[in-house]
């Protein structure tokens, strides 16, 4: 039971990589805030479904700051990393993701007093630089090349911004979990998130919903928002049962998964140049689970 996590981290790991793989092919033809309006929409069923299933938990003041404080930077990072997508190379851009997990071990530390040891600390790291090299497509150019990139590429500098906001989502979650419960703020969390994006995304693609509709592009959204859903639960539960950095850093494994399904759906290339980075991330993975 101490390693539960571990399967819930996991099973959130492989739900986010499908979903994103499925609303990578969405992106192809249709606006960007209509796909992730709509990959949020189509989590409510089951999220929903369960809702009716879940007790309400008692609800204190530390619950509503934390849930408060969380929904707005959720929605900044929402929207910065759809631009960053829209307007830089992949290549520059999800490199800064791998961020994250490393100022976690600070923040989740202001935020929620949690300690991480210096072996888990070590996992962390090689997580991390996994990520990071597994997002660069031309090694050769440098292991710095997407730092470099911000000066003169503005998605980097927005990706980096959400990662930053993700180190203050995540404890913050924690937060609002451990004052009510991991399925009950999973769902009400992405509710209000939902809500709260809906006037964001018309008015951002307001010449295209209509035909969003008419063509019935929406329907592509139905399976990555189902995988989403599924991902929201197990991060829920996940992170409720470990500390904050170790769960979002095995959460990270989906950019590897990530990279398999980019290589067998969609026949991208430089598959061998990212074996160290996936060898780096093994490794960190390891040394979490052995220092827990």
């Amino acid at each position: 039971m101490a390693h539960l996590w571990i399967f819930y981290a996991l099973i959130s790991a492989f739900t986010l990589a499908t979903s994103d793989a499925l609303t990578k092919k969405a992106l192809r033809n249709t606006n960007e805030y209509l796909v992730a309006w709509f990959r949020l929409v189509f989590t409510m069923p089951l999220l929903l479904l369960l809702f009716f299933r879940v007790p309400v938990p008692e609800l204190d003041s530390t619950f509503f700051k934390a849930f408060l404080l969380a929904l707005p930077l959720e929605v900044i990072a929402l929207i910065l990393y759809i631009k960053a997508l829209r307007c830089s190379p992949l290549s520059l851009t999800l490199p800064f993701l791998s961020f994250t997990p490393l100022l976690l071990i600070v923040v989740s530390h202001l935020i929620l007093g949690e300690e991480i040891s210096l072996r888990g600390g070590f996992g962390i790291f090689f997580l991390a630089v996994g990520s990071y090299t597994l997002n660069i497509t031309k090694i050769r150019k440098g292991f710095l090349e997407p730092l470099k990139a911000i000066a003169r590429e503005r998605g980097s500098i927005l990706m980096l911004a959400v990662s930053i906001l993700y180190s203050f989502t995540s404890p913050l979650g924690k937060m609002a979990i451990e004052h009510s419960s991991p399925l009950f703020f999973g769902i009400t969390y992405f509710t209000a998130l939902t809500l709260v994006f809906t006037p964001v995304a018309v008015w951002c693609a307001k010449s295209e919903v209509k035909n969003f509709f008419t063509s019935g592009a929406y329907k592509q959204l139905v399976a990555p928002g189902f995988f989403s859903s599924c991902m929201i639960i197990s991060h829920m539960i996940a992170i409720s049962l470990v500390q904050v950095a170790y769960m979002i850093s095995v959460k990270r494994i989906s950019i590897l998964i990530g990279v398999v399904y980019g290589y067998l759906f969609f026949r991208e290339k430089h598959f061998k140049e990212r074996l160290l980075g996936a060898l780096l991330m093994v490794a960190g993975f390891v040394l979490i689970v052995t220092a827990l």
